[in-house]
């Protein structure tokens, strides 16, 4: 028994699924790795039935009845983490853009007194490859935006490459979790920054998809800007909620 559990929410992903779920179980430390689909169409679960065959022990799926967006995905994938007792728990995506060796440089930051360790793109520079100027420029300056108001100490806000000690998410309220796209991101690490956890950013180089369809949206995007404005609110004068 390992560990460590990787979180990867897919719809759609058939064209990288496979390859991301080897590319994982071929690292040198031993990582498990949960599947929260959301009863994708294009057969991502079924692929993954096919591969629990080959990987009975390490790999496990969880399939909603719709797409309910990345936070609960997560939200899901944590609570069944807790329940099996992991005591470190990745997100990743599906689609390479977060490095699989990178795992491990994670996974150590932890092991080393870090509670949750980011897979940053901008605490050493701009590691972005294959994004628009358009592109790193809205997420970028959604990094300073989101510093500014919330008062974290974070370069990568946003970023969905993360590794959760287990009493981190333990200790979270789960259940009263807000948002469920790239603020969810957010919401997460300011959570853990007003309950005083060690954040520690680990520099990646980021890599735009190859393969499959971006889930990046306006309403995504306008989550975000909002979303961050009204959780600064919540905490200086509804602290009970979180």
């Amino acid at each position: 028994m390992t560990d460590s559990l990787v979180i990867i929410p897919t719809f759609n992903e058939i064209e990288n699924i496979e390859a991301i779920i080897e590319a994982v179980f071929g690292l040198k430390k031993d990582f498990h790795i949960l599947i929260v689909d959301d009863n994708s169409p294009d057969g991502t679960a079924q692929k993954v039935e096919a591969l629990i065959v080959v990987y009975p022990e390490q790999l496990s799926l969880e399939v909603r009845k719709e797409k309910l967006g990345l936070g609960t995905a997560y939200i899901h994938g944590f609570k069944w983490a807790i329940a099996k007792k992991y005591d470190y728990i990745f997100e990743m995506d599906a689609d390479f853009s977060h490095p699989p060796a990178d795992l491990i440089n994670l996974y150590n930051t932890c092991v080393a007194g870090a509670d949750l360790a980011i897979g940053s793109r901008y605490v050493k520079g701009i590691n972005v490859v294959n994004w628009s100027l358009y592109r790193i420029l809205l997420s970028y300056g959604a990094s300073f935006y989101v510093k500014g108001i919330t008062g974290m100490k974070v370069d990568d806000p946003t970023a969905g490459f993360v590794c959760y000690k287990r009493n981190v998410l333990e200790n979270l309220s789960l259940d009263t979790v807000r948002f469920i796209g790239y603020a969810f991101q957010i919401e997460m690490k300011f959570r853990a920054h007003l309950k005083g956890f060690k954040i520690v950013e680990v520099p990646i180089v980021f890599t735009d998809r190859v393969r499959g369809k971006s889930k990046m949206s306006s309403s995504i995007i306008g989550e975000a800007v909002f979303g961050v404005l009204k959780m600064k609110y919540i905490s200086l004068f509804q602290k009970s909620k979180f």
